[in-house]
């Protein structure tokens, strides 16, 4: 029985070390394969390349730059889009949503991902209301 138990034990804590944040991919690509630092170095959405990749959170992020990855690969947290790249505004309204990498944010050094830009355009003017509303709803659904 102790046996059973200490091994039911070490079986969730494996799952539990291993469990990853809901991504929105295509192909196991986030963000349709946009670079999340050029929207903080060069101020706009850039299509990544191939040839830079890293695997963060069981997808696939793509870069402009060697530089952009290894910026990725040394802090994640500081780059990847919040609500693991689902639309900010969805979130903020109690569901899961894809997003248009043209349809962004940056509040507070943070990437926010939105639907399309007409759904940006009802995010940005209320992100004070919606973003403790999509921190909500995320913590109870990104494991």
């Amino acid at each position: 029985m102790k046996k059973s138990v200490f091994t039911v034990c070490l079986l969730l804590l494996g799952f539990l070390a291993g469990a990853q944040q809901k991504v929105f991919q295509q192909d196991g690509v986030a963000i349709r394969g946009y670079d999340p630092v050029a929207y903080f170095t060069e101020g706009k959405p850039v299509k990544g390349s191939e040839n830079w990749v890293a695997d963060w959170q069981g997808a696939r992020w793509r870069f402009a730059s060697q530089q952009h990855r290894e910026l990725f690969v040394l802090n994640p947290e500081k780059y990847a889009p919040l609500y693991g790249g689902y639309c900010a505004y969805g979130a903020s309204e109690d569901h899961l949503s894809p997003t248009d990498p043209q349809a962004w944010t940056i509040v507070n050094g943070k990437l926010y991902l939105n639907y399309n830009t007409k759904v940006r355009s009802l995010w940005v003017p209320d992100t004070v209301t919606r973003i403790p509303a999509a921190d909500k709803y995320w913590n109870s659904v990104k494991q």
